[in-house]
Protein backbone atom coordinates (compact mmCIF):
# COMPACT_ATOMS: atom_id res chain seq x y z
CA UNK A 1 0.00 0.00 0.00
CA UNK A 2 2.70 2.46 0.71
CA UNK A 3 4.17 2.26 -2.69
CA UNK A 4 0.98 2.57 -4.08
CA UNK A 5 -0.13 5.72 -1.94
CA UNK A 6 3.32 7.40 -2.70
CA UNK A 7 3.37 6.94 -6.67
CA UNK A 8 -0.71 8.04 -6.76
CA UNK A 9 0.47 11.22 -4.98
CA UNK A 10 3.37 12.04 -6.97
CA UNK A 11 1.39 11.40 -10.12
CA UNK A 12 -1.73 12.74 -10.06
CA UNK A 13 -2.33 16.11 -8.77
CA UNK A 14 -5.02 17.17 -6.75
CA UNK A 15 -6.84 20.36 -8.77
CA UNK A 16 -10.48 21.28 -8.76
CA UNK A 17 -10.24 22.97 -12.40
CA UNK A 18 -14.32 21.19 -13.38
CA UNK A 19 -15.39 23.09 -10.29
CA UNK A 20 -13.68 25.92 -11.39
CA UNK A 21 -15.19 25.58 -14.96
CA UNK A 22 -18.79 25.33 -13.29
CA UNK A 23 -19.05 21.61 -14.06
CA UNK A 24 -20.44 18.68 -12.63
CA UNK A 25 -17.85 16.22 -10.44
CA UNK A 26 -19.04 12.88 -10.65
CA UNK A 27 -17.65 10.28 -8.26
CA UNK A 28 -18.64 6.76 -9.90
CA UNK A 29 -15.39 4.88 -10.93
CA UNK A 30 -15.70 4.54 -14.72
CA UNK A 31 -15.86 8.90 -14.62
CA UNK A 32 -12.96 8.84 -12.30
CA UNK A 33 -10.93 6.32 -14.40
CA UNK A 34 -11.31 8.29 -17.42
CA UNK A 35 -10.60 11.67 -15.71
CA UNK A 36 -7.39 10.94 -13.62
CA UNK A 37 -5.97 8.16 -15.25
CA UNK A 38 -7.67 8.18 -19.13
CA UNK A 39 -6.84 12.36 -19.55
CA UNK A 40 -3.82 12.35 -17.22
CA UNK A 41 -6.35 15.60 -15.30
CA UNK A 42 -6.37 15.40 -11.54
CA UNK A 43 -8.91 16.27 -8.76
CA UNK A 44 -10.00 16.83 -5.31
CA UNK A 45 -10.45 14.28 -2.16
CA UNK A 46 -13.59 13.10 -3.30
CA UNK A 47 -12.08 11.98 -6.80
CA UNK A 48 -8.99 10.94 -6.04
CA UNK A 49 -9.77 9.28 -2.24
CA UNK A 50 -12.76 7.61 -4.01
CA UNK A 51 -10.41 5.93 -7.20
CA UNK A 52 -7.58 5.12 -4.78
CA UNK A 53 -9.82 2.95 -2.46
CA UNK A 54 -11.41 1.20 -5.09
CA UNK A 55 -7.93 0.37 -6.31
CA UNK A 56 -6.99 -0.96 -2.71
CA UNK A 57 -10.47 -2.85 -2.52
CA UNK A 58 -9.69 -4.59 -5.32
CA UNK A 59 -6.40 -5.72 -3.97
CA UNK A 60 -8.30 -6.96 -0.72
CA UNK A 61 -7.36 -4.27 1.62
CA UNK A 62 -10.32 -3.52 4.34
CA UNK A 63 -10.96 0.48 3.76
CA UNK A 64 -13.32 2.87 5.06
CA UNK A 65 -13.91 6.52 4.94
CA UNK A 66 -13.72 9.33 7.04
CA UNK A 67 -14.71 12.70 7.35
CA UNK A 68 -12.29 15.67 8.16
CA UNK A 69 -12.64 19.80 9.12
CA UNK A 70 -9.56 21.21 7.76
CA UNK A 71 -7.55 22.93 10.81
CA UNK A 72 -4.78 24.01 8.12
CA UNK A 73 -6.48 27.56 7.47
CA UNK A 74 -6.21 28.76 11.20
CA UNK A 75 -8.51 28.24 14.48
CA UNK A 76 -11.78 28.98 12.85
CA UNK A 77 -13.80 26.11 13.01
CA UNK A 78 -14.75 24.24 9.54
CA UNK A 79 -17.17 21.95 8.22
CA UNK A 80 -16.53 18.67 7.66
CA UNK A 81 -15.84 18.97 4.13
CA UNK A 82 -12.47 16.92 3.82
CA UNK A 83 -12.72 12.89 2.64
CA UNK A 84 -9.84 10.31 3.65
CA UNK A 85 -9.49 6.83 3.76
CA UNK A 86 -8.40 4.24 6.90
CA UNK A 87 -7.22 0.81 5.74
CA UNK A 88 -6.34 -1.94 7.72
CA UNK A 89 -2.95 -3.69 7.29
CA UNK A 90 -2.09 -6.33 9.60
CA UNK A 91 -5.26 -6.28 11.29
CA UNK A 92 -3.78 -1.96 12.46
CA UNK A 93 -4.88 1.15 11.33
CA UNK A 94 -3.79 3.18 8.89
CA UNK A 95 -4.52 6.95 7.33
CA UNK A 96 -4.54 6.77 3.69
CA UNK A 97 -4.79 10.28 2.06
CA UNK A 98 -4.20 10.82 -1.85
CA UNK A 99 -6.16 14.04 -1.76
CA UNK A 100 -5.15 16.70 0.37
CA UNK A 101 -2.83 18.74 -1.62
CA UNK A 102 0.31 20.22 -1.00
CA UNK A 103 0.18 19.32 2.65
CA UNK A 104 -0.60 16.12 2.58
CA UNK A 105 1.50 13.09 3.33
CA UNK A 106 3.59 10.84 0.91
CA UNK A 107 2.45 7.85 2.39
CA UNK A 108 -0.07 6.17 5.11
CA UNK A 109 0.61 7.37 8.71
CA UNK A 110 0.02 4.97 11.46
CA UNK A 111 -3.38 5.59 13.33
CA UNK A 112 -2.24 5.35 16.66
CA UNK A 113 -1.99 7.92 19.04
CA UNK A 114 1.87 9.74 19.34
CA UNK A 115 2.97 8.12 16.03
CA UNK A 116 5.61 9.99 13.85
CA UNK A 117 6.78 9.25 10.74
CA UNK A 118 9.41 10.61 8.40
CA UNK A 119 9.11 10.52 4.55
CA UNK A 120 11.87 12.14 3.07
CA UNK A 121 12.15 15.17 4.43
CA UNK A 122 8.27 15.54 5.49
CA UNK A 123 7.59 14.80 8.93
CA UNK A 124 4.00 13.74 10.47
CA UNK A 125 2.38 12.81 13.10
CA UNK A 126 -0.82 11.44 14.96
CA UNK A 127 -2.39 12.95 17.92
CA UNK A 128 -5.95 12.11 19.98
CA UNK A 129 -8.37 14.43 21.45
CA UNK A 130 -11.53 14.34 23.20
CA UNK A 131 -14.38 12.29 21.88
CA UNK A 132 -12.04 10.34 20.33
CA UNK A 133 -11.05 12.44 17.57
CA UNK A 134 -7.88 11.81 15.49
CA UNK A 135 -5.63 15.17 14.58
CA UNK A 136 -3.15 14.22 11.64
CA UNK A 137 -0.39 16.76 12.17
CA UNK A 138 2.66 18.27 9.85
CA UNK A 139 6.09 19.34 11.94
CA UNK A 140 7.46 22.83 10.57
CA UNK A 141 10.08 24.69 11.14
CA UNK A 142 8.06 26.52 13.89
CA UNK A 143 6.93 23.18 15.59
CA UNK A 144 4.17 20.73 15.29
CA UNK A 145 0.78 22.14 13.05
CA UNK A 146 -2.61 20.37 13.13
CA UNK A 147 -4.13 19.91 9.07
CA UNK A 148 -7.10 18.48 9.70
CA UNK A 149 -9.37 16.50 12.44
CA UNK A 150 -11.96 13.12 12.36
CA UNK A 151 -13.84 11.38 14.36
CA UNK A 152 -13.32 7.29 13.88
CA UNK A 153 -17.12 7.13 12.38
CA UNK A 154 -17.25 5.34 8.73
CA UNK A 155 -18.41 7.11 6.21
CA UNK A 156 -19.87 5.59 2.28
CA UNK A 157 -20.20 7.08 -1.22
CA UNK A 158 -23.45 8.51 -0.14
CA UNK A 159 -21.75 10.47 2.47
CA UNK A 160 -18.42 11.74 0.30
CA UNK A 161 -21.81 12.79 -3.20
CA UNK A 162 -23.19 15.29 0.32
CA UNK A 163 -19.73 16.74 0.69
CA UNK A 164 -18.87 17.15 -3.37
CA UNK A 165 -22.23 18.99 -3.93
CA UNK A 166 -21.30 21.31 -1.03
CA UNK A 167 -17.89 21.46 -2.07
CA UNK A 168 -19.01 22.15 -5.79
CA UNK A 169 -21.69 24.43 -5.89
CA UNK A 170 -22.01 26.15 -1.84
CA UNK A 171 -21.52 29.53 -2.21
CA UNK A 172 -19.36 29.35 0.66
CA UNK A 173 -17.05 26.65 -1.03
CA UNK A 174 -13.54 27.86 -1.25
CA UNK A 175 -13.13 25.56 -4.81
CA UNK A 176 -15.95 27.75 -6.82
CA UNK A 177 -14.65 30.80 -9.10
CA UNK A 178 -10.39 30.17 -8.75
CA UNK A 179 -8.15 28.07 -9.78
CA UNK A 180 -6.71 25.88 -7.75
CA UNK A 181 -3.63 23.34 -8.23
CA UNK A 182 -1.23 22.02 -5.84
CA UNK A 183 1.34 18.92 -5.20
CA UNK A 184 3.03 17.61 -3.11
CA UNK A 185 6.79 16.46 -3.88
CA UNK A 186 9.56 14.04 -2.70
CA UNK A 187 11.64 17.46 -2.40
CA UNK A 188 9.19 20.54 -3.43
CA UNK A 189 5.59 21.24 -2.48
CA UNK A 190 3.78 23.04 -4.98
CA UNK A 191 0.25 24.81 -4.79
CA UNK A 192 -1.27 27.68 -7.35
CA UNK A 193 -4.09 29.49 -6.38
CA UNK A 194 -5.87 31.70 -8.33
CA UNK A 195 -2.46 33.74 -9.45
CA UNK A 196 0.01 33.08 -7.01
CA UNK A 197 2.27 30.02 -7.13
CA UNK A 198 3.66 28.88 -3.70
CA UNK A 199 6.74 26.16 -3.41
CA UNK A 200 8.04 24.78 -0.32
CA UNK A 201 11.02 22.69 0.25
CA UNK A 202 12.21 20.16 2.97
CA UNK A 203 14.68 22.63 4.02
CA UNK A 204 11.83 24.98 5.36
CA UNK A 205 12.10 27.59 2.53
CA UNK A 206 9.33 29.05 0.63
CA UNK A 207 8.82 31.24 -1.86
CA UNK A 208 5.73 32.92 -4.49
CA UNK A 209 5.56 34.04 -7.73
CA UNK A 210 2.53 36.20 -9.31
CA UNK A 211 1.33 33.68 -13.00
CA UNK A 212 -0.07 36.00 -15.38
CA UNK A 213 -2.62 34.68 -17.20
CA UNK A 214 -0.58 34.14 -20.54
CA UNK A 215 1.55 31.91 -18.28
CA UNK A 216 -1.15 30.03 -16.31
CA UNK A 217 -1.61 26.96 -19.23
CA UNK A 218 1.76 26.06 -18.86
CA UNK A 219 1.82 26.14 -15.21
CA UNK A 220 -0.83 24.00 -15.19
CA UNK A 221 0.61 21.83 -17.58
CA UNK A 222 4.52 22.45 -16.73
CA UNK A 223 4.39 22.06 -13.13
CA UNK A 224 1.38 20.11 -12.47
CA UNK A 225 1.25 17.73 -15.54
CA UNK A 226 -2.14 18.67 -16.20
CA UNK A 227 -3.46 17.92 -19.65
CA UNK A 228 -6.16 20.25 -20.72
CA UNK A 229 -8.19 20.45 -24.03
CA UNK A 230 -8.70 24.01 -26.07
CA UNK A 231 -12.31 25.02 -24.42
CA UNK A 232 -10.78 24.10 -20.99
CA UNK A 233 -7.92 26.43 -21.92
CA UNK A 234 -9.66 29.25 -22.82
CA UNK A 235 -12.28 28.80 -20.03
CA UNK A 236 -9.56 28.72 -16.96
CA UNK A 237 -7.65 31.99 -18.68
CA UNK A 238 -11.02 33.68 -18.25
CA UNK A 239 -11.32 32.84 -14.91
CA UNK A 240 -7.92 34.69 -14.20
CA UNK A 241 -8.15 37.81 -12.36
CA UNK A 242 -6.50 39.45 -15.22
CA UNK A 243 -8.54 37.55 -18.01
CA UNK A 244 -11.99 38.31 -16.43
Amino acid sequence: MTALHRAHVLTVPFENLDVALGRQVPLDLKSLQGKLVGRRRGGYCYEQNSLFAAVLERIGFPVAGRGARNRSRGGALTPITHALLVVTVEGEPWLADVGFGWQGPLEPVPLRDGARVEQGGWTFGIGFEDEGIHVLRSLRPEGWADLYAFAPQSLYPGDFTVMNHYSSSHPLSRFLGQVVAQQPGADVRRALVRETLSTVRTDGVAEERTVSVSDLIAVLEADFGIELDAGERAGLERLHPAGS
